[in-house]
């Protein structure tokens, strides 16, 4: 997969951090519906791949430290598996105002690349059963497509099942 950039641009500190590694990605845009109920099945839908191949970044606090999980939007996160693997006895959902100072990101447009701090990630173990994945480039409406492997060590990603359907 070569570099380059669908209709929308980019210009997101993901975008800049894939740039930077030097990493093949695929960068694909799509018009946003504020009215949409789920970010990553809007993506899904709208640029026509598997939502088993979109995955969602959510922030959680476990033992009091942020911690991401990229998990596929066809599952919920399981927030025992997630404490699990990072050796924490308890995660809770984060804040959305910490999520978003803390990533720099908004709800959305979350993005496990490019977080104005970099926050220990854990990667869904199903991410490894696809060629690529789908994550947010850093606003709504805009995706990057890569590997599994590229993402883990661009995160320097734990993989562990941490979804649940």
């Amino acid at each position: 997969m070569a570099k380059k950039q669908k209709k929308g641009g980019g210009g997101t500190p993901a975008t800049t951090a894939l740039a930077a590694a030097g990493v093949p990605y695929a960068l694909h845009s799509y018009e946003h519906d504020p009215a949409a109920p789920s970010y990553g099945e809007e993506a899904a839908q709208a640029l026509g791949v598997p939502p088993e191949r979109v995955f969602k970044t959510l922030v959680a606090d476990v033992d009091g430290e942020l911690t991401v999980a990229v998990v596929p939007v066809t599952g919920r996160l399981d927030l025992k598996a997630l404490a699990a693997a990072v050796g924490g006895k308890r995660a809770v959902m984060a804040d959305a105002a910490a999520a978003e100072r803390t990533t720099g990101y908004v709800l959305g447009g979350i993005s496990p690349l490019g977080q104005r701090r970099a926050l220990r990630t854990v990667l869904d173990a199903s991410s490894a059963g696809h060629g690529t994945v789908y994550i947010s480039a850093g606003r709504r409406g805009l995706e990057v497509e890569l590997t599994p492997d590229a993402l883990a060590k661009l995160t320097s990603a734990t993989l562990a099942p941490v979804a649940r359907p």
